[in-house]
């Protein structure tokens, strides 16, 4: 009886290795969403995914994009992740790979599309859809070339996703020439977009494929383990706070509250908002690499300024006014992206800056003025009228 129980335990064990085993023999594949707009929150989002699947030894890493693009700075930094790690890697086009996400499809090492999907119209653009200066174009322009022949795509389309000044009737493929007649962007004064067909094709996509799974049978991948990564709290934090209207605002409030302390006595709530509302906003400017060492450095020496002027020397002189300036400089040097623009782009950042302060200033006085003349502020409140009838009250009172 004894033996036949010993038997039986060692077929359990058996078992749960054999189990153990073949899960640790399954192709482990990783599975990163990129959708809606490509903005500063998901460079972070991708290099802790691609950290992450290095670490457990992931053979697959593909990308489901769905995206009509978002920034340039946002999807080089992207870009730059995928082509960093050595694991295969592919984009799965799921519907559409328009403008920052091409550059970003480009940079895995295969392509699959679903069908009546598009890839292309990556010309640079400004936040009002007004195309760039010559300089930005150029910049794209080649780094979609570059990228395109890293992972051995054909150049010409990629410059063409870019530049509709370029015009072609030939394309070499797979060391054949062939005649285009069929792709509408080859044309001048028409930007490259591409159907699942045309990216076929001419070799832009590896494949058509309408699920994961089918990529996986395509690629003779039996086992596998699929892990699907998504944002936690701490990246969905930092895309908020990288929002334009959101930094525009904590920049504006921070400031407000800084300078709101140099007319008051001692410190209040507009300082200490003003310092948590800065905090956010380059906290998180340098999580993302939109500001760098040198834009902190300037922002804190204009702070430091201010501080000099507000415990050291009274009033509001030289040290104040030098300190703002120097603070607002570094503020705007955050709205810059970090890739080479055009006059434009200094413009804009410019005109939006000092339209966010003056906004800010308006939101401001409205609250305070607001809350000044509210039942619950005015009990806070004790003026020399209020004394008096405290007073009188306590007199009555005393009397009685």
């Amino acid at each position: 009886m004894k033996t036949k129980f010993n038997k039986l335990w060692i077929f359990i064990l058996c078992v749960i290795f054999s189990i153990t085993l073949a899960d640790n023999h399954n192709t482990k594949v990783y599975v990163v969403p990129i959708q809606s707009t490509i903005d500063l929150g998901i460079p972070a989002f991708v290099n802790r995914a691609i950290d992450t699947a290095e670490k457990n030894d992931a053979k697959l890493i593909i990308f489901d994009i769905e995206t009509f693009g978002g920034r340039v700075d946002a999807a080089t930094q992207v870009k730059d992740a995928i082509s960093g790690t050595d694991i295969q890697t592919i984009a799965f086009i799921n519907r559409r790979a328009i403008s920052a996400g091409s550059l970003i499809s480009l940079s895995c090492d295969k392509i699959y599309m679903t069908s009546g999907a598009t890839i292309g119209a990556t010309s640079v653009v400004d936040m009002s859809g007004e195309k760039q200066a010559e300089k930005s174009q150029s910049y794209m322009r080649e780094e979609m070339a570059a990228t395109a022949e890293q992972s051995g795509k054909n150049t010409t389309i990629a410059r063409g996703m870019v530049d509709e000044e370029l015009s072609f009737e030939y394309l070499v493929v797979d060391g054949d020439s062939m005649k285009v007649d069929d792709i509408e962007g080859r044309k001048e004064g028409k930007l490259i977009t591409l159907t699942t067909e045309l990216a076929l094709k001419y070799k832009i996509a590896d494949g058509t494929s309408e699920s994961i799974e089918d990529i996986l049978l395509d690629l003779s991948i039996e086992n596998y383990d699929i892990i699907t990564l998504d944002e936690n709290w701490s990246e969905d934090l930092v895309r908020i706070l990288t929002d334009p209207v959101v930094s525009s605002l904590l920049t504006t409030f921070g400031t407000i509250g800084i300078i709101s302390e140099l007319y008051s006595a001692g410190w209040g709530i507009g300082g200490t908002i003003g310092i948590i509302c800065l905090t956010l906003a380059l906290g998180a400017g340098y999580l993302t690499k939109l500001a760098s060492a040198t834009d902190l450095l300037i922002i804190f020496s204009g702070l430091t300024l201010l501080l000099v002027e507000f415990v050291a020397i009274p009033g509001f002189g030289v040290f104040g006014i030098v300190g703002l300036v120097i603070l607002f400089y570094g503020l705007y040097l955050l709205l810059i992206p970090d890739v080479p623009v055009s006059d434009e782009i200094y413009s804009a950042a410019l005109d939006g800056f000092a339209w966010s302060i003056v906004g800010g200033v308006i939101v401001l006085i409205m609250l305070i003025r607001l809350i000044s003349q509210s039942k619950v502020f005015q009990k806070f409140i004790t003026t020399d009228s209020n004394k008096e009838t405290l007073k009188d009250n306590y007199d009555k009172r005393s009397k009685v």
